[in-house]
């Protein structure tokens, strides 16, 4: 996977802010996710293109079950969130619906990953190449079962 880095240097970015509670009656993921990221920040739907990742800090995610959040990240072009933790409801309604990965970073690749950067993603390698600075880093691997259910193409076409 390849694409562009929008980053919020922030922790706690919760559901109700990726998706503010008014747009939960949409039932257009096209018209969702011109809400997308609209609690913090109003033009995330006119920066954001197919294939870029989002990159955030502890405890992403965090708040209501809503599978909004991740269906509007998705549905507005974003391939990937790379963030220090997740809130794990989040986490799981992002991989079981396939609509997004949940990446796991170190503290490092947080620190030095800037706005705009252009990254490479292996999730075979568990790595990330931050093409614009020349760096690697190393994401957390994901579990057994969460590989399987990714691989599958989400919870539904999970065959164990």
């Amino acid at each position: 996977m390849k694409g562009s880095v929008i980053k919020y240097e922030r922790d706690n970015i919760d559901t109700d802010v990726i998706l503010p509670g008014p747009y939960l009656k949409i039932h257009d993921y096209n018209e969702l996710a011109k809400h997308a990221m609209e609690g913090i920040d109003k033009d995330f739907h006119k920066k954001v293109k197919p294939g870029d990742f989002l990159v955030a800090g502890k405890n992403f995610g965090c708040g209501s079950s809503r599978e909004h959040a991740p269906i509007a990240l998705s549905y507005s072009g974003v391939k990937a969130v790379l963030a220090l933790s997740f809130a794990r409801i989040f986490y799981r309604n992002a991989v079981d619906g396939a609509f997004l990965l949940p990446i796991e970073i170190e503290e490092n690749a947080y620190k030095d990953i800037s706005e705009g950067d252009q990254l490479e993603i292996e999730i075979s390698k568990n790595e990330i190449r931050n093409m614009t600075k020349n760096a690697t880093y190393k994401i957390k691997p994901f579990p057994e079962l969460i590989g399987k259910i990714i691989a599958a193409g989400g919870l539904f076409n999970y065959k164990p």
